[in-house]
């Protein structure tokens, strides 16, 4: 079996998987907004209690993957620990008190990881194969992560043409903007803002032209796009089998965010598909999303319930797919390191 945990600046993610012919098997999982990142947008640093309530959830992921006994295993942290001030000395808090090794990643790492979690939806058969382009975006809590990738559907591999991480996620857009997020005029001015820092990433990679051809299939991975296709689908419950691969058209999308937005922070906190620990970043997220959307406008949206620990469980299941896997006897326990992923890139 193999472990991946996603450290990200809302949330600590675990999952645990075993190898399956088409991909892999999850064996446990377990998610805790932890909101990391809390803060730092004003002061430069991760705070002491956003610290002490992610190593609580850091050592559940530890406890849950030594009842497991694992061949390999990879813990990644993103934007809150690139950004932080004191992001490495509580990298290193977290190597002492709980055993796990975890690595800052690069931006660009994160953007090949989010794609490589979405390999099989960039194949997918209702995909037209005639279509040679991806965009896939990543909207976090502190960053979004932007794909530009060239798919190859016959030899069924996709290469990263660019990249954009976005200093702007659902945490940093809610902190910047307060509760002016929920008025009409607070949220046009965050898709405003966002959509400025799309151009010049659309002037280099001329996007539009490609979508005028009908050339590009634009995937979102985040909780943002996973609860619109929840109220686009009138689920009275989050489900991911129901979401997961859903092909969301852009109008029903526009509606799921203003029926989000009538609801207010108070509707948004009782609503099973956000809840009161989201409420607060539901429409931060939207106004990136319409952002991206207003700046590439693809007819369709491909929704995925997939992220970081997916790109890395394949990855690892990859490298290791030569090797006959280790009995119960031959396991290594835990807390062994696991190398670099193959093929990461750290610009």
């Amino acid at each position: 079996m193999f472990g991946a945990i996603d450290l990200g600046t809302n949330n600590c993610r675990l999952m645990i998987a075993a190898p399956h012919a088409d991909g892999f098997r999850v064996v446990d999982s377990f998610n805790r907004i932890v909101r990391l990142g809390e803060g730092l947008q004003r002061t430069g640093q991760l705070s002491p209690h956003a610290m002490d309530r992610t190593i609580e959830a850091l050592r559940v992921c530890a406890m849950r993957m030594e009842r497991r006994r694992l061949f390999r295993y990879r813990a990644v942290a993103t934007e809150a620990c690139r950004r932080a001030g004191n992001g490495a000395a509580f990298i290193e808090r977290a190597r002492r008190e709980t055993g796990l090794d975890i690595t800052v990643i690069s931006s660009r790492e994160e953007a090949e990881l989010a794609m490589e979690s979405c390999s099989a939806l960039l194949h997918d058969d209702r995909v037209s194969p005639t279509r040679t382009r991806a965009l896939l975006f990543d909207i976090g809590g502190g960053s979004t992560e932007i794909a530009w990738v060239r798919t190859d559907r016959h030899a069924r591999r996709q290469d990263l043409s660019g990249y954009l991480s976005l200093p702007a996620g659902v945490i940093t857009q809610a902190e910047q903007f307060g509760e002016s997020a929920f008025s009409e005029q607070g949220y046009q001015r965050m898709v405003e803002q966002i959509a400025g820092q799309l151009r010049a990433f659309e002037a280099v990679h001329c996007i539009r032209r490609e979508i005028s051809r009908g050339n590009v299939s634009l995937i979102g991975t985040s909780g943002t796009v996973t609860t619109l296709a929840s109220i686009a689908l009138s689920l009275t419950r989050y489900s991911r089998t129901a979401v997961d691969g859903t092909i969301l058209e852009a109008g029903p999308a526009r509606d799921a965010i203003r029926t989000l937005a009538a609801m207010g922070p108070e509707g948004l906190s009782q609503h099973p598909c956000v809840g009161p620990d989201r409420a607060q970043y539901v429409m931060p997220g939207c106004a990136i999303f319409e952002a991206i959307h207003r700046v590439w406008p693809v007819p369709e949206i491909m929704v995925a319930d997939r992220g970081l620990r997916d790109g890395m469980l394949l990855r690892m299941i990859n490298d290791s797919a030569p090797l006959a896997l280790p009995s119960a006897s031959g396991a290594l326990p835990f807390a062994s390191p696991c190398p670099p992923a193959m093929g990461a890139s750290h610009p």
